[in-house]
């Protein structure tokens, strides 16, 4: 019986909770966390947190095996989108590959950084008007959420902290893989000037064209708030740019 159950959950996908299985057979609640609990100590299943589990095919090793991690990333919280770094890698958008997963929520959950087969997880909370422009992707069998690439690029100005940083926003403004006329609405719609500020600056270093809302403000903002504290100010669009621009002119 466990192995029946097994195999038809294996069809829909790598990973399930228990509510499917309470969905798709009659089994009783306690019976079933026992079952669960055999197949994890017989290297069947992974518990990924409670709840939510992870299939091990045949002939893996459950402490070798590690499934698409996006997959993992889209049961750690409801609602959800893999968002930011991991969001720029996954569109090509930027070369570096991100040593976390990271998520975007409008979710009270309490843990925001989760470790599960040895990647690292960060569940970044948003506000909700800032929750949109998310589309699909396949994962083998499964579609996750995503953030298209536009909302990518203005949630990556809007927190640089959770993309590397100022320049791999750059790098992704400069490869002009996206919708500009999309990317305007949605600096618009995030309600935050700093991603204003910062992607007109953005645009007017690599001479890109873009038509963007006027600002209406006295005070500078840091143009990339990961580094240091020292530089320029730029009255244009009140920043400080504290990141030498030669590192700017240098991108490919």
């Amino acid at each position: 019986m466990r192995i029946d159950i097994l195999d038809k959950l294996a069809k829909k996908g790598d990973v399930f909770t228990i509510n499917d299985i309470a969905n798709e057979f009659n089994i009783q609640r306690n019976v079933l966390w026992v079952m669960l609990s055999r197949l994890e100590k017989g290297g069947w299943i992974k518990r990924i947190e409670r709840g939510k589990y992870l299939i091990i095919p045949l002939g893996r090793e459950k402490d070798r095996y590690t499934v698409n991690e996006f997959l993992i990333g889209s049961l750690l919280v409801d609602p959800y989108a893999i968002a930011y770094w991991s969001a720029l890698n996954h569109y090509g958008l930027t070369e570096q590959i991100p040593n976390t997963v990271f998520i975007e929520t409008t979710s009270r959950k309490d843990i925001r950084e989760k470790r599960i087969l040895g990647v690292k997880y960060k569940i970044v909370r948003i506000k909700e008007h800032k929750f949109f422009g998310i589309g699909n992707t396949w994962i083998d069998y499964d579609q996750i959420n995503i953030t298209d690439k536009e909302k990518t690029i203005v949630d990556c100005l809007d927190k640089p902290q959770y993309c590397g940083g100022i320049v791999e926003v750059a790098k992704a403004i400069k490869s002009g893989e996206y919708d500009k006329y999309r990317l305007v609405e949605y600096t618009k719609k995030i309600n935050n000037t700093g991603v204003i500020r910062r992607l007109g600056y953005l645009c007017d270093y690599l001479d890109v064209d873009i038509n963007l809302p006027a600002i209406n403000t006295r005070s500078y903002l840091y143009l990339d708030p990961t580094m240091t504290h020292e530089g320029p100010k730029d009255s244009k669009w009140m920043l400080i740019v504290n990141l030498d621009e030669k590192i700017l002119g240098d991108l490919e």
